[in-house]
């Protein structure tokens, strides 16, 4: 296996089960309880698609964390491992300019540490 292909990023088809009620919760902080249900709902019917981790970083404005992370390092061991990864959800703040990282943002660290040009795959609404 060449380095290449030891650190392409395998993805699951669909987020986890666990990965939308996260996603609502981490929302409800950030908007009206309802309005979190009503996106994460849309999130699960919306199609896949994929953006490169360092746009994404860059639209969220977040900052990178470390691989001293325990789940950023539970991520990377995934990814070295060949396990796919579960896409992650992202919801457009327009009123902000900015993408927010409903669930996956351990995730995307992961990626851009590995590949910052790597392909998430994610659900956006």
């Amino acid at each position: 296996m060449n380095k290449n292909e030891q650190n392409e990023v395998l993805w699951l088809d669909d987020a986890e089960a666990h990965n939308y009620p996260a996603a609502e919760s981490y929302l409800s902080l950030v908007d009206e309880p309802r309005e979190a249900a009503q996106l994460v709902e849309r999130l699960r019917k919306t199609e896949e698609t994929r953006f490169k981790a360092k746009d994404i970083f860059r639209a969220s404005g977040l900052s990178l964390l470390g691989v001293s992370n325990s789940h950023v390092e539970k991520n990377r061991k995934k990814i070295r491992e060949r396990v796919p990864l579960s896409p992650i959800l992202l919801v457009r703040d327009t009123r902000h300019g900015r993408v927010v990282i409903a669930d996956g943002y351990h995730r995307l660290c992961a990626v851009y540490g590995v590949d910052e040009d790597a392909w998430v795959h994610c659900r956006i609404v």
